[in-house]
C-alpha cells in the first residue's frame, strides 16, 4: 500500500520549471530560417511555401513569418500591426527579388482575389525564368568551347584537306 502511495506521489508531484519548460512547446519563438533564399530555385521553393500557408487559411503576416524570407520580415510587422496592405507592402517593392510579389499582394489586396495564386504562379515564373537562365548559360558555354576546337581544326582541315587537292588540281590544269 505504501508502494502504491509513493509512486502516486512521485506522479503527481510538479516538474521543476526547468523539464516543464522544456517539455512545453515554445509557442512564443518566432520561426528560424531552415534555408535562405538565395537561389532562383529556393526562392521559388519559398513561394510554394507561401502559397501552401495562404491556401492552408494562415493569415498573411502569419503566412509570411513561417516561410521566414527575411526580406518580408518588415512587410509582416507593418500587416500585423493592422498597416493598409498598400503602405505594408510598399517597402518589399524595392527590392527585386520580392517587387513581383509585393505587385501581387497590393492587387490582391485591392481585388480581394486570393494571394496564393499569385505566389504559386510566381514560383512557377521563377522556376521558368531560372531553367531558361541555365539554358542559355549552357548554350554560351557550348560555343565556348567550339571557338578553340574550331580554331584547332580549321588549319588542319585546310592544309590536309583543301591544299593538297587544289594542288592536285593545279598540277593536272597547268601540264
Amino acid at each position: 500500500m505504501t508502494f502504491l502511495l509513493l509512486a502516486l506521489a512521485v506522479l503527481v508531484a510538479p516538474l521543476p520549471a526547468r523539464a516543464a519548460d522544456r517539455l512545453r512547446p515554445a509557442v512564443h519563438d518566432p520561426p528560424r530560417p531552415v534555408a535562405r533564399a538565395d537561389g532562383p530555385f529556393e526562392r521559388a521553393a519559398a513561394w510554394d511555401l507561401l502559397a501552401a500557408c495562404l491556401r492552408a487559411g494562415l493569415p498573411v503576416p502569419t503566412a509570411i513569418r513561417a516561410v521566414a524570407i527575411t526580406e518580408l520580415d518588415q512587410v509582416a510587422d507593418l500587416l500585423g500591426l493592422g498597416a493598409d496592405p498598400v503602405t505594408a507592402w510598399a517597402a518589399a517593392l524595392d527590392r527585386p527579388a520580392t517587387a513581383q510579389l509585393a505587385r501581387a499582394a497590393r492587387r490582391t489586396a485591392r481585388s480581394g482575389s486570393a494571394l496564393a495564386a499569385q505566389a504559386a504562379e510566381l514560383a512557377g515564373r521563377t522556376r521558368a525564368a531560372a531553367v531558361d537562365d541555365a539554358e542559355a548559360k549552357a548554350q554560351r558555354a557550348a560555343v565556348a568551347v567550339a571557338a578553340p576546337l574550331a580554331l584547332c581544326f580549321l588549319p588542319a582541315f585546310l592544309c590536309l584537306g583543301v591544299v593538297p587537292v587544289v594542288l592536285g588540281l593545279a598540277g593536272q590544269i597547268l601540264r
